[in-house]
């Protein structure tokens, strides 16, 4: 049986899901600087997308782009690394910054913790998760406060998170995988 693949939002949908997001995102914002750091793949375009709406809706926010290297996972979700990989940006000062991660799917959560490990060392001044889909199956103690879409699914199916640069249109789809079980 083929794996069966949904649209779930488009482009035009998802264009004002990143503007609640930046709505969001600007309530928690003062005067501490902020900084968005962008988990690599698809957290760095879509912490691009924040960063310009933030810019409407708090456009006196002193707030800078940094991207993370973090893997774990395939984009099929098969594992790569048995604990999170984690690459710091080089130079990165978060001492008494306000840090917004930025990512694609928060699913388990083991990404997001090894995140917040690392900058526990860095002393930031708060940080907080902003996530464009949460899959609400959290196996560590994290939680995104700023999450553009809930969406409950079965444990086996998986959310396709499709971003520029790194697919065509900017999309969410599910994505379930074809039955393994013999005919």
């Amino acid at each position: 049986m083929p794996a069966d693949r949904y649209r779930l939002y488009s482009d035009v949908d998802l264009e004002q899901v990143v503007d609640d997001m930046a709505r969001q995102a600007a309530l928690l914002l003062d005067a501490t600087p902020t900084v968005l750091l962008g988990m690599l793949r698809r957290g760095a375009p879509l912490a691009d997308r924040l960063h310009a709406r933030l810019r409407v809706h708090a456009p006196w926010a002193d707030i800078e782009r940094l991207d993370l290297k973090v893997k774990r996972y395939a984009d099929n979700l098969e594992l790569l690394h048995p604990s999170t990989h984690l690459e710091a940006p080089t130079g990165a000062n978060l001492l008494n910054r306000r840090v917004i991660v930025v990512d694609d799917v928060l699913y388990q959560g083991y990404s997001l913790m090894r995140v917040f490990e690392w900058l526990a060392t860095q002393r930031p001044a708060a940080v907080h998760a902003a996530v464009l889909v949460d899959r609400q199956r959290h196996r560590m103690p994290v939680r995104a406060d700023i999450v553009g879409l809930t969406l409950k699914i079965a444990p086996d199916d998986v959310i396709e998170c499709n971003v520029p640069p790194y697919e065509a249109g900017f999309a969410v789809d599910l994505w379930r995988p074809a039955d393994s079980t013999p005919a």
